[in-house]
């Protein structure tokens, strides 16, 4: 079990990494956007859930755990990408 648990430790420190990475896409996602209704985009967060079930398919992850984690990070994602957005415009 020990070891188990040091590779899911492993796991969580490169995902927090790449997690970290994608947030700095939001704080460009926010300084490009001009308009603040644009930062919630419904078809574009179904187009990024869709690509993540055929990813997470091609992985072995199941849909049960990649639908809602992605629905969540995309969810806290967008509102930061406001407090960003609304901090820049201030």
């Amino acid at each position: 079990m020990a070891e188990v648990r040091l590779g899911v430790d492993a796991i969580d420190r490169a995902l927090v990494i790449l997690i970290a990475e994608r947030q700095r896409y939001m704080d460009a996602a926010a300084r490009i956007k001009t308009e603040r209704a644009v930062v919630h985009d419904a078809d574009r967060i179904e187009d990024v859930v869709a690509k993540v079930k055929v990813s997470a398919h091609a992985a072995g992850l199941s849909e049960t755990i990649a639908e809602p984690v992605w629905r969540t990070m995309i969810d806290r994602c967008i509102a930061y990408e406001f407090e960003v957005w609304d901090r820049i415009r201030g």
